[in-house]
């Protein structure tokens, strides 16, 4: 939609006309005509303001470098993407670090087991997991309990994440007991 304003004097000048020659100085009209001699001083005025406003360098918004560096480093904690399978065209992201606590929540949900680190990664379009545990003292079926890590931890990466694991690593790395 096209906007046509024009901003006519009294006196029957374009306010614009008198803009685009405010350099040139005022001629006989401007010079004797009240409106003009007004418009052309607010002009001037704007025009100063302006300059002064372009030469003013911005402040620097208060914490700018600790608002920085929080980002950074919540990028760095978020570690790298993965590529979710979609049936829809575009594209859909998860954070490894995200995954990972999807899949430590399926392992805790074990009983005598508690997930310690996860690490996730991609090696092609395939991802790869190795998840730490520590299982709890008098656990006398050990395989059973792995078993059951592994088929929970599988089964969220499907139905939580959408991911398929090409490999899950399952080590156990510490022993805790009932007062822990």
């Amino acid at each position: 939609m096209a906007v046509n304003q024009d901003y006519g004097l009294p006196c029957g000048r374009d306010l614009d006309e008198l803009w685009d020659r405010l350099d040139d100085g005022a001629d006989e009209h401007q010079a004797g005509c009240p409106h003009c001699g007004t418009a052309r001083a607010s002009l001037l005025a704007l025009r100063e303001a302006t300059a002064e406003l372009v030469a003013e360098p911005d402040p620097v918004p208060p914490n700018l470098v600790g608002r920085i560096m929080s980002a950074v480093r919540a990028e760095a904690r978020r570690g790298q993407m993965l590529d979710l399978p979609t049936p829809e065209p575009g594209r859909v992201e998860v954070s490894e670090a995200a995954v990972a606590v999807v899949l430590r929540y399926a392992a805790d949900s074990v009983g005598d087991v508690r997930a310690r680190r996860c690490r996730v990664r991609t090696v092609g379009a395939e991802v790869e997991v190795e998840l730490t545990l520590a299982v709890r003292l008098g656990n006398i079926a050990g395989a059973e309990t792995l078993a059951r890590v592994r088929e929970r931890v599988t089964a969220a990466a499907a139905a939580r994440v959408g991911l398929t694991l090409a490999k899950l690593d399952l080590l156990v790395e510490d022993v805790y007991g009932d007062e822990e």
